[in-house]
């Protein structure tokens, strides 16, 4: 079964998720949706220093939100930061040295930013594909630690902010890596079997989608989304993914074209429209599943997760 979901994956990618497939999507956007003010609004960007993230704080600023870097790396932060404030002659721009496999520090920050910070938009962009097993020093699987439990803990951690303002959204970058995976609740830290870092990441993205179900359903007055940014030519999938980098470069898309979906979906009016807890690529909800894959997980799984998620997060509060 994942070999077949693979191959259809794949294919479907060629169509899909390279430049030509953004290109022909863009056909069909309205350039209206993202001609927004949006001065006064504060947006969160986590692993915003380069890729996808930066692209989108970049394009943030430019309509003069009030725009929060989450980074791991205070150099490249501040860098990204200078940048960003002299192409969009907005200075509002502010630098978090956070790193998203600490379950500790990211719910110290969240408590932190929240009392002295409002909040508007939340977007987990933050990611990594690690192809080594690494434990964090909570002895967590990296990966899962920063993609899954990272986002799950700053995302949880500020919902009492969010609910404080008008249109709240959180907007997570996931994967249609994910399509390929169906929720393994057995083996959450990927340790059984021969590691494999883009299948680790593959699952993660599907738990991402997954979370952002759940918080629909749970916090009605906040708007959740995930989306595919597509194949991007991104500093992280050059070094994560080298081969494929090297294969596919010419067929890749911009940073920008694969943050177009995230902006929309964080500053449109159009966005909000849309039902809660949807998947996004190229402006539109698309399916979380393959035909005839049997990714589904049952609501039973999905409970599990969350459990997982909660005791995770309790435990590395009490061990530190």
């Amino acid at each position: 079964m994942s070999f077949y979901r693979n191959a259809v994956w794949f294919v479907k990618g060629l169509h899909e998720y390279t430049k030509s497939g953004y290109e022909a999507a863009a056909k069909h956007f309205v350039p209206a949706d993202l001609d927004v003010n949006l001065s006064g609004r504060s947006f969160m960007i986590t692993g915003a220093n380069s890729g996808i993230g930066k692209a989108t704080a970049q394009e943030i600023a430019n309509r003069g939100g009030i725009v929060h870097l989450v980074c791991r790396n205070k150099g490249r932060a501040d860098a990204a930061k200078d940048e960003i404030v002299v192409r969009s002659k907005n200075e509002n721009v502010h630098v978090h040295i956070v790193d998203m496999s600490s379950a500790k520090q990211v719910w110290e920050f969240a408590q932190n930013f929240s009392q002295s910070n409002s909040l508007h938009v939340l977007i987990n962009n933050a990611g990594c594909m690690v192809n080594q097993r690494e434990l964090t020093e909570d002895g967590l699987e990296k990966n899962f630690a920063t993609n899954t439990l990272g986002t799950y803990i700053l995302t949880t951690a500020l919902i009492p902010a969010l609910r404080k303002v008008e249109d709240p959204r959180v907007v997570t970058v996931s994967s249609g890596g994910m399509l390929t995976q169906r929720l393994n609740m057995d083996d959450l830290q990927c340790e059984k079997g021969t590691f494999d870092g883009t299948m680790a990441y593959a699952q993660n993205k599907r738990q991402q989608v997954i979370l952002t179900e759940r918080w629909a359903a749970q916090h009605r007055d906040i708007h959740f989304s995930s989306m595919h940014p597509g194949w991007a030519d991104t500093p992280a999938v050059q070094s994560s993914m080298s081969s494929f980098h090297a294969k596919m470069q010419s067929k890749l898309r911009t940073e920008a074209m694969g943050a177009d979906t995230v902006v929309w979906l964080a500053v449109s009016p159009a966005a909000v429209k849309q039902p809660s807890g949807l998947f996004f690529q190229d402006r539109r909800a698309v399916p979380t599943h393959l035909p005839l894959s049997w990714s589904r997980a049952t609501p039973q799984e999905e409970e599990k997760l969350l459990a997982a998620l909660e005791e995770f997060h309790s435990y590395s509060n009490l061990v530190q």
